[in-house]
């Protein structure tokens, strides 16, 4: 079976694959003190709570955009799966044309995002990532990756507000209240996080287009994808789990070097 780690700032998203079947997704939190063998105890626990023992585990790919958890990663590959991971960065095949100045610079998860899209529809797309960060990716029919927009998400806005506006409570919980004028502040702050974010998707989708040749498809993913989604009217589909099937599809395109 081959896991996939989707390594954020907020979260560890991790996919555990039979093949082409996604069979298991976990989300846990990041913590970039993390050890190879903290790691492993999580992924021991997650596997048989789902019925599966970690010893099926014989390959790894890996999307990091946290650095300092990178060694924990291989040394946890390597202890405890005997294997190499799959680490996306430069030097990796992805059968997209990186069109950026400085493509290293191109977060993994960012790319990973581009290859599953284009891998499934294979046509012109905009991918909407509702991360940590809001990330807006272009890719042309061609399959060329053209860049992007890259914003604050929701959860640090939220978390912007509750620093910095000293009688503003923090917000544990993001609920979509039934209209944008409200009567109390965290149904407020609700609404302001909620639809606003909704028409700064929607405006800069709409800006996108302006500046593109193409009638792109646009993708939703990310873990608040299903909150902010259903409120923009430019999105024609989501799929939850595309960065984990992007790093499946990476690690098959180069798994034989």
């Amino acid at each position: 079976m081959l896991l996939a780690l989707d390594i954020g700032n907020t979260h560890i998203v991790m996919g555990l694959f039979e093949g082409k079947a996604l069979k298991a997704v976990w989300r846990i939190r990041t913590q970039k003190d993390f050890t190879a063998d903290e790691l492993a105890i999580k992924i021991k626990n997650l596997c048989e709570l789902n019925s599966y023992k970690m010893d099926f585990i014989q390959d790894i790919a890996v999307a990091c955009v946290v650095p300092p958890l990178m060694k924990a990663v291989l040394n946890l590959s390597e202890r405890y799966f005997h294997a190499q991971p799959l680490v996306v960065g430069p030097g990796i095949k992805t059968g997209l044309s990186i069109h950026y100045d400085s493509p290293k610079e191109v977060g993994a998860d960012r790319i990973a995002n581009a290859v599953a899209a284009y891998e499934k529809y294979r046509c012109s797309l905009i991918i909407v990532d509702f991360g940590t960060a809001i990330t807006f990716e272009y890719v042309t029919a061609k399959g060329e990756y053209k860049g992007g927009i890259i914003v604050p998400g929701i959860q640090i806005a939220a978390e912007a507000l509750f620093i910095h506006a000293s009688k503003l409570p923090h917000v544990e919980m993001f609920i979509k209240p039934p209209q944008v004028i409200n009567r109390n502040t965290i149904s407020a702050m609700n609404a302001g996080l909620i639809y606003g974010y909704a028409a700064l998707t929607e405006g800069l989708l709409k800006r996108i287009k302006q500046e593109i040749p193409e009638h792109p498809l646009v993708i939703a993913t990310g873990g608040f994808a299903s909150l902010i989604a259903s409120e923009v009217k430019e999105i024609d589909k989501v799929e939850e789990h595309l960065v984990l099937e992007g790093l499946r599809i990476l690690y098959e395109k180069n798994k034989n070097g």
